[in-house]
């Protein structure tokens, strides 16, 4: 087994994981292995997926001539668009206007005046519904829409089955005449499939405007309830062309479980094209079901290009080997890498993790920060005053590899000062963290970290 790893095309961080547990488990690590590197337990899920994938790669066809004006003004921009198109229908798009939103009580709000100029359909897609204010005050506009005749559809994560509603939400949902799924439900049967979490938050209102970013559809994420201190997430809103990526997107998760294909109909309604909007825009999906690591390598190369700083939001930071190397290399030829992370972190173990990366970083120079207020939800990158990534693609191992995710890429959209704007105003109300305060972290948190180092994979 140890050969058979070392020449396996495993992730290497995680070849370290697989190699100590089969060395403390001989036997039984083996089978665990097997188990869930295997397609036991997935093989229906990943066909369909590598299925409906395939069957709408052309669907949404690259806007003629973007790509090349593109090409023009940035190479390396451009061969990162043509990779992403490689992995998905991820066209790369212009005449959209994209508003950034610095917390979620901000896009609440844009969010139910564009919920109430539906026409024709709504599409929801998010790993987390809690009643309370925020869907409460959503759930009656969807209502009201669906007797209106607007095609309403909401779809969650079934960890949200398991923990925050009832098994028959959907049947309730129903009853108001939205259409309503739940992606993996929890059931009382033990399968790798349950390990690919659909993570995303998508809304799309008739195909021509969209939504995306960290805030999930619960009161702590517009602050209306505090867990973590202050909840510090953010967003952005697309109108135009690009908001079409994310009809798709929602389409191709709401069509795992059917027979039919719908992207066509859908993707028909027209869109307006914002001919002052600067920039580009590429809305993409990841998913953890295919060879291509989508989110981490858009982070990868915004690092690898950046010439001034990349500066970054993200509420874990559980990193692999070639992740870390990245950060740290970028760092060590001059570019100012900084990090923001929770100062009050919402679970003690991923928290425990990210601490065990901070010396390593910091000797090499990137600068690293607690949000003293409260909780980081945010998934932000943000480069040279050029480039940035909004979404829900979290620095660590279940993002990057086992969840489906999604984000939007901008380069050179006119709201990337403001996103860089709102960084510089976030560090202003976080600590900064020094060799000094990483030697004094407490023993427990050290402990907890270094021991669970070994399977964060």
């Amino acid at each position: 087994m140890v050969v058979y790893f070392l020449n396996s095309q495993i992730n290497p961080t995680a070849k370290i994981t697989w190699l100590i547990v089969i060395m403390l488990l001989p036997v039984f690590g083996v089978l665990l292995y097997l188990y869930t590197q295997s397609d036991f337990g997935h093989r229906a899920l990943k066909h369909r997926c590598h299925q409906v994938m395939a069957g709408t790669k052309g669907q949404i066809p690259q806007p003629e001539g973007v790509l090349g004006r593109l090409e023009q003004e940035n190479r390396g921009v451009a061969a990162l668009a043509q990779y992403m198109q490689r992995s998905g229908c991820h066209p790369v798009y212009g005449d959209t206007c994209v508003t950034y939103f610095p917390l979620g009580e901000c896009m609440f709000e844009e969010m139910l005046s564009q919920l109430e100029e539906a026409e024709h359909f709504i599409f929801m897609e998010y790993f987390i519904v809690d009643e309370g204010i925020m869907w409460g005050r959503i759930l009656e506009t969807l209502a009201r829409k669906a007797k209106q005749g607007v095609d309403v559809r909401v779809m969650y994560d079934g960890s949200c089955e398991f923990a925050l509603l009832p098994h028959d939400y959907p049947k309730r949902l129903e009853a108001f005449g939205i259409q309503c799924k739940v992606f993996a439900g929890v059931t009382p049967f033990v399968s790798t499939h349950y390990n690919y979490r659909d993570h995303r938050k998508i809304l799309v209102v008739d195909g021509h405007t969209a939504f995306n970013g960290g805030v999930n559809l619960a009161d702590e994420y517009i602050n209306q309830k505090e867990k973590f201190g202050h909840w510090k997430d953010t967003a952005v809103m697309l109108k135009g062309e690009a908001a079409k990526s994310f009809t798709l997107m929602f389409l191709q998760m709401w069509e795992l479980d059917e027979a039919k294909e719908e992207s066509s109909k859908f993707l028909s309604y027209p869109t307006v094209l914002h001919k002052q909007a600067e920039g580009y825009v590429i809305p993409y999906g990841d998913c953890p079901l295919d060879n291509d690591k989508l989110g981490e390598r858009v982070y990868m190369d915004i690092l690898n290009r950046s010439l001034k700083y990349v500066h970054i939001m993200t509420p874990y930071l559980i990193l692999d080997g070639e992740l870390e190397t990245a950060l740290k290399f970028a760092a060590e030829r001059g570019v100012e890498v900084a990090l923001v992370l929770p100062g009050i972190p919402d679970k003690a173990v991923p928290y425990a993790l990210a601490k065990t990366h901070y010396a390593s970083l910091l000797e090499s120079g990137v600068k690293i920060y607690e949000y003293t207020p409260g909780f980081v939800h945010a998934k932000v990158f943000v480069s040279d005053g050029a480039e940035a990534v909004v979404g829900t693609i979290n620095l660590d191992y279940r993002s990057l590899y086992h969840h489906f995710e999604c984000a939007t890429y901008l380069y050179r959209v006119g709201c990337i000062g403001e996103i860089e704007a709102d960084f510089q105003d976030t560090i202003a109300k976080s600590r900064q963290v020094t060799k000094e305060t990483v030697r004094r972290e407490k023993w427990q948190v050290k402990l907890t970290g270094r021991l669970m180092k070994a399977i964060a994979p």
